[in-house]
């Protein structure tokens, strides 16, 4: 067969492929400690499970509308309007399976072949892929050398856009680093934003899990009302991985060309998963503050057992994962790291920084502990 250029440009999800490569050593007898997925190991909360149950009992088990059924797309709204996004109503919203598909849906209906889009490495595994399949070129611009931060890359970020850029992707809190960016730093892509007029898309799919800081998001600063695209999702804030559930809200505009994406493809998001979406906004806030509490408990237990043994690392301020510090062939050291020691990770190269692995601490502290102590034992550290 010959198959498309699209398809052939990307590789698969390096994530994927280490879990994996995780679940064969399992299937083997292997004892592996997965550190490598981005999920929460936590349950659904009972309450999301019990209105799933009872929308499947209510018959909501046949086609949704296609945007989504209107008392999510209510919730939803009611939600955005507290984060301070009151631009977005219940026309500005697409609900989708999974936030995944929202940034495909944006980036097919923004990207054609060789228009620009920037991004921040360490990035998310997926952008890249996203970029390629719709024809975009990419230029990344590289936050390591500052601890993952942004306000000191504006220098370097303002160099690397033009007036050719037709896109942007800002994920804060941050999938590899936890890194939350500051006003200041997304002041700073607001101006870049309006003076080279190009669209951001603000990925906040982790914004509710932070320690101590607030994440604000780029939609509610001054300017960048109609330009920024805000995409966020049910999976790890709530615990639900499984379920598919995410949203895009947008500019009208776009809406109409994204929801031809959609209709044409997924048709809709599934029925009786939309409304156990709306317990999930409405009734599990303190669920959600004991799965924080724990990620940051685990955050501190871990950046404690890499300072034993002298790793130093930039402590993130949201989301669950953390940059380690490895040999410069990470995917070797990553490589190695699951057949030696039976500990999973994800090599840094996979998002654009080589020289690093992340980890994932959405796991118990003693696995944490017991993948830290093999990996010692190893050499790895």
């Amino acid at each position: 067969m010959d198959f498309a250029d699209r398809v052939e440009r990307v590789e698969p999800s390096a994530t994927l492929a280490i879990s994996d490569l995780a679940s064969k050593l399992e299937a083997e007898g292997a004892d592996v400690v997965d550190l490598s997925v981005g999920e929460p190991d936590f349950p659904t909360p009972e309450n999301i499970v019990e209105a799933a149950k009872d929308a499947m009992d209510a018959g909501h088990t046949g086609y949704a509308p296609s945007n989504g059924v209107p008392e999510l797309k209510d919730a939803i709204a009611e939600k955005l309007h507290d984060d301070g996004l009151d631009q977005y109503g219940t026309e500005n919203i697409i609900v989708t399976p999974g936030a995944k598909m929202a940034l495909y849906e944006t980036i097919q209906a923004l990207i054609e072949d060789g228009q620009e889009v920037v991004l921040l490495d360490p990035a998310w595994v997926s952008y890249e892929a996203m970029v390629k399949m719709a024809g975009g070129s990419l230029n990344r611009v590289d936050t390591s050398k500052y601890d993952f931060d942004l306000e000191p890359a504006l220098d370097e970020l303002a160099e690397a856009v033009s007036d050719e850029t037709e896109l942007m992707v800002l994920n804060s809190p941050g999938n590899p680093t936890g890194a939350v960016y500051s006003d200041a730093a997304l002041e700073g892509v607001r101006d870049l934003a309006v003076e080279h007029d190009f669209t951001v898309i603000s990925d906040e799919i982790y914004k509710e899990i932070t320690y101590g800081v607030e994440q604000t998001s780029l939609g509610t600063l001054e300017g960048m009302e109609d330009r920024t695209v805000t995409i966020n999702g049910f999976s790890k804030a709530y615990s639900m991985t499984g379920w598919r559930l995410g949203y895009v809200a947008a500019p009208r505009e776009l809406i109409g060309q994204a929801g031809k994406l959609h209709s044409h493809s997924v048709s809709s998001a599934v029925n009786f998963v939309q409304h156990a979406g709306i317990e999930a906004l409405e009734n599990t806030d303190d669920a959600v503050a004991e799965m924080v509490e724990a990620f940051a408990e685990r955050r501190e237990f871990l950046v404690d057992l890499l300072a034993e043994r002298d790793v130093d690392v930039a402590v993130p301020d949201g989301a669950f994962y953390m940059m380690v510090p490895v040999d410069e062939d990470d995917q070797a050291w990553c490589e190695g790291a699951i057949e030696d020691a039976h500990v999973a990770t994800v090599p840094g190269s996979a998002f654009g920084t080589p020289g690093y692995a992340r980890i994932s601490y959405a796991n118990s502290k003693e696995r944490i502990e017991e993948a830290v102590e093999r990996l010692d034992a190893e050499g790895y550290f």
